[in-house]
Formats: structure tokens, sequence, C-alpha cells
């Protein structure tokens, strides 16, 4: 062990891919069926109006990060510039967020191979992957990266493809006997907005589950090399490429198919390809979505391992999981996530109906998973009014703010409002709610309050390189 301090292992290139590749994943490839099914072609305005809202979320997190690029940014924000409880809360709720995310992407990584194996147990794939992924996060945070880097590289390649064949078929009939399909699916079948206002407005909790993972980058801030310049790149450069890439895709799937007759032909991606004469469309988004679950569970041990230190470093958590190898990697906060992912796949295998039960707690994810963003938000509101010395000559200031803080926090809200009075994510939302209640109890139950009180909440120091 060394000095309990994480190295600065991430290049530009990695920390940008991190970020795009937490974002696109299996709610893209295999949640836009769903968002299609209650919105129609307007699903292309919900990614359009959530990437937007994305951006402002990601640039109030840019503008305090770009100062103080600590690892568990957004957690030790919500601790320093709203409340400890709140610090605390965030840290178990991005710490619940990814490792239900993490199992419920090794279950799927096993139902996946059986595509190939149909005989496989779905837990021998799903142990390769935890002891992949986990020597990866143990060897360095470098490691991590480069992995996650590949891993998101072939998402955008098998999507940047699919767009160029979907417009091939569109535009000059590749695929359909050299007839143009056109535009006219957009309208044609119940008009633009086939299910109103309510299904475009339903589709759009699916939506903003799908962009959960973009706050990745404030988790590696403390990991990044030359932190202002590669997290100010990064988040300037990633709304507009998932934009580009979720808005690209969608729009060829609804353009080249009726959106009403995509229930019944399986993965839109893989009939895209199919359609231009790919034969072997359906292993490679087979292939594809194993390689998108695989990122997903990396995203998941790199970023509730952070968590779980911060919070060690704050002795909120055990102090050995704050210890750090000569790596500079926290060795048994990543030992215990990887362990637990693995135990919910075990879980999910041997008890009887326990598939059903997952389903709910990892819908339940979907709110704590906004609890970051929330806290983003509100955090950088109160650090320009702490620091309005800061911010008179901040390079990389919030645009708008603080009315676009208000405006992103309201389109959050409507977004929960609307999950509550959706019978199929009801359950969820209020399974999140009790989850936060419960932590938040339970900081104030262990004391953690007191500790903060007689401790004080520490000044951070502005980043200078």
């Amino acid at each position: 062990m060394e000095d309990n301090q994480l190295h600065r292992g991430l290049s530009s290139r990695q920390v940008q891919m991190i970020a795009l590749g937490g974002t696109i994943g299996v709610g893209l490839f295999m949640g836009a069926s769903s968002v299609i099914k209650w919105a129609g072609p307007s699903a292309l305005f919900a990614y359009l109006i959530a990437g937007i809202f994305l951006f402002f979320i990601m640039r109030a997190m840019g503008e305090m990060v770009y100062l103080y690029p600590s690892t568990g940014s957004f957690a030790q924000y919500a601790n320093d510039y709203i409340h400890p409880a709140a610090g605390y809360a965030t840290a178990w709720s991005n710490i619940f967020q990814w490792v239900v995310v993490g199992m419920s992407e090794v279950i799927a990584v096993g139902q996946y191979m059986q595509y190939w194996w149909p005989e496989l147990p779905t837990w021998i794939p799903g142990l390769i992957v935890v002891l992949t992924l986990a020597v990866a996060n143990l060897a360095s945070v470098k490691a991590f990266g480069e992995f996650e880097f590949w891993f998101a590289m072939i998402k955008v390649v098998t999507i940047i493809l699919m767009i160029i064949a979907g417009l091939g078929v569109i535009l000059f009939g590749f695929g359909n006997g050299g007839n143009p399909i056109g535009f006219g699916n957009l309208t044609e079948h119940g008009g633009f907005f086939p299910n109103g206002l309510t299904g475009f407005l339903f589709a759009l909790s699916i939506v903003v589950g799908a962009y959960q993972g973009v706050e990745l980058i404030g988790i590696t801030a403390g990991e990044t090399k030359d932190p202002q310049k590669n997290i100010q790149k990064a988040v300037n450069s990633i709304v507009w490429r998932i934009l580009i890439f979720y808005i690209g895709a969608i729009f060829v799937i609804v353009t080249v198919y009726p959106w009403d007759q995509l229930g019944t032909i399986g993965s839109p991606f893989v009939a895209t390809f199919a359609k231009i004469g790919i034969t072997v469309a359906a292993g490679l988004i087979n292939f594809v979505v194993i390689t998108a679950a695989m990122s997903g569970c990396n995203a998941g041990i790199f970023s509730s391992s952070r968590m779980v230190y911060t919070l060690a470093q704050e002795g909120k958590m055990p102090a050995i999981f704050g210890k750090v190898l000569k790596t500079g990697v926290p060795f048994y906060a990543v030992l215990a996530i990887a362990i637990g992912i693995f135990l919910g796949v075990i879980l999910n295998v041997v008890i009887p109906g326990a598939d059903k039960i997952f389903v709910y707690v990892y819908s339940a994810s979907i709110l704590p998973g906004m609890v970051p963003w929330f806290m983003i938000l509100i955090s950088h509101m109160q650090f320009r009014k702490k620091h309005p010395e800061l911010i008179e000559n901040h390079p990389f200031k919030m645009p708008g703010a603080p009315v676009t803080n208000w405006l992103t926090i309201g389109f959050l809200v409507l977004v929960l409002f609307f999950m509550l009075i959706n019978p199929d994510t009801r359950i969820s939302v209020i399974i999140g709610f009790i989850f936060l209640a419960i932590v938040t109890a339970a900081y104030f139950m262990l004391g953690y309050n007191k500790k903060d009180k007689a401790r004080g909440v520490a000044e951070r120091t502005v980043y200078r390189d």
C-alpha cells in the first residue's frame, strides 16, 4: 500500500470514450423499442430534449470540476455546498445504481451467450465477465480506461455503420429493390405523435434512464491527466456526440420501419443490417450488445468503487475501503463491488422468482441514478453564491445559470411526476424514494451528522496545473 491517493492515469481519449460508453449501452440497443412504443416517431424529440438538459447538467458539473477535480466529485460537491447528508445520499445512490446496473449487465451477458450456446448456464459467462473486469480494474486505472475505450469504440462504430446502412435504404433503396423508402413512415402511421403528449412524456422516463451514466466523467476527475483540459474537452464534445448517435440511430429506425411494427421484427438494429443483405446481422448485434453490457459493468465497478473509497476517506465506511495499492487502485473497494455484483448474479440464478424481484430492483435504480443530476444542479448554484470571485474569469462557465439550472430541475421533476402516474414505472419510483429515505435516515442514526458537525466541512483546494 502507498499513500492512499489515487493516480491520474486516464488520458483524454479514454475520458471521452468513458463518458460516451457510459451512456451508449444496452439502454439504446435494447431499450429503443420501448421508447418508440410509447412515443412513435416523436421519440426523436424525446432524445433531443433530454439531451439538451443533459448538456446543462454536464456544463454545471464541468464548471465545478474545472476548479475542483476530485474523485467522487458530485458527492463531494453535495457534501460541501448542500449538506453532508446530501453528499452521503448521493454517494450511496451512485453505488446502488451502478451495482444494480452491473448485476443486470452481467446477467444479460449470460443470456446473450445462449444465442450461440443454448445449454450454457448463465452464471458461467457471468463469472468470467466479473473476473475479467475485476482484474482490469485492480490492475490500474489505465487498464480500466483502455478496456472502456475499446468497448465504447465497438458500440460507436456499430451505430455509425447502422446509420450509414439506414440512410442507404431511405435515400437510395439499398436492400429494397432500389426503391428509396423515403420519410413517409415518420407521419403515415398515426402521425408524428401517435400516442399524444402523454405517450411522449411517458417515453421521457425511459430516455432519461438510457442517458444515465454520462456523469461518470465527474467520477474520473481525480484520476485524469491534465484534468482541466481533458474534462473541458470531454464535456464540450460528449453531448453532441450522444445526440448524433442516439438521434441518428432512432431516426433511421423510425424512418426505415413503421413504428407500430417494430414490436414484431425483433431488434431494429438487427433488422436494419439484415435489410441491406448482412446475413450475420443477428450474431453481429448480439456480440455488440455483449460488449455494451460488459462496458456497463466495467463502468459500474469503477464508479461505485470510487464512491466507496470516498466514503471511507470521510470515515463513513470501514477504513480498509480507503486503502490504495501502489498502482493507485482502491483495492478492497473494487474487490467488494465485484463480489457484490457476482453475488447478485448467483442469487438471480438460484432463488426461484428472483428475476421478477430483480426487475423491480433494477427499475428502482432510475431515481437514485437521477440524484447526482439534482445534486450537481443545486450544488452548482450554491457554489456560485459562495465563490463569486472564481466565476468572474472562469473560462468554462455554465450557460444561462441559474435560469438553466432551474429549468433542468423542473424537467427532471416533470419526468418523475409522469413516472409516478405511469403504472409501468410507478413502483420503481416509489422503491427509489424508499431507498433514499433509508439512506438519509442511516446518515443520522449512525451519528455521521455529529461527526461532520464536529469536523466541519473541509475547504477544497482550487486545482492548479
